[in-house]
């Protein structure tokens, strides 16, 4: 099956099959791989071999194991650049997937100190809190929590954004554009509304996104997101 007397090593010749089999789609996302023992008999190759190749797949983010079941194909990440504004709609359906939004809570809330802060707003100003889940094929990706100014938005409704996207109903309701946008991350583990929400296990690594965006030098929006660590890879381009 393999070149024994190449100069690429076994288990690198074995991670390469594996590979195109997991980017070819012949093994599908969450599907679970052959036992050590089967890869050894298909491919006749060493014990050790097989779980030198676990293990390279296993750090380069290609499979995951679970303890006492087997080794499964990993999620696809999406791949996120935070050099340049980005819409989670646009992105979605640019990798071919169908973004929809389930709306938990809508509600109007006065501004507090911290949010006044943030927002350039003045303490009792009201906002809309908006609670959201985003995803990606029915697959829960991101849990969002927006702070919107009522003054500049009156009359946006729960409905609204249940069957639009929220930067779309600012452009063709209101006239707002988002001129620029400051987003800030941190690694942080879903706490039990997060993991319930986004359909994980509590404790699961997740990205904190904190995004301040303005049209011009007016604050329009607040949002803190979790992202599953599992479905986004943020990337920053150094020169």
């Amino acid at each position: 099956m393999f070149k024994s007397d190449s100069r690429i090593p076994l288990y690198y010749q074995l991670m390469d099959t594996l590979i195109e089999k997991i980017i070819s789609g012949e093994f599908k996302e969450d599907d679970q791989l052959p036992s050590e023992r089967e890869l050894c008999d298909s491919y006749q190759v060493s014990r050790t071999t097989v779980r030198q190749t676990m293990q390279e797949l296993e750090k380069e983010g290609y499979i995951y194991k679970l303890h006492g079941k087997g080794t499964y194909v990993s999620p696809r990440t999406h791949r996120q650049s935070l050099l340049k504004f980005y819409s989670f709609s646009e992105e979605m359906k640019k990798a071919g997937k169908q973004p929809t939004t389930q709306v938990v809570s809508f509600e109007k809330i006065h501004c507090d100190k911290k949010i006044a802060k943030v927002m350039y707003l003045d303490i009792e100003d009201e906002l809309y809190k908006i609670i959201r889940v985003r995803l990606a094929d029915d697959d829960p990706m991101l849990y969002e929590t927006s702070y919107i100014p009522v003054k500049y938005f009156p009359n946006l409704t729960r409905e609204e954004l249940e069957q639009t996207p929220m930067y779309e109903i600012f452009r063709s309701k209101y006239n707002v554009n988002i001129s620029s946008a400051s987003e800030s991350f941190k690694a942080v583990s879903a706490n039990k509304v997060e993991a319930e929400m986004l359909n994980i296990i509590e404790g699961s690594p997740c990205l904190m996104l904190e995004r301040v965006a303005y049209d011009q030098s007016a604050v329009i929006e607040y949002t803190i997101s979790s992202a599953r660590g599992d479905k986004f890879t943020y990337t920053v381009e150094l020169k």
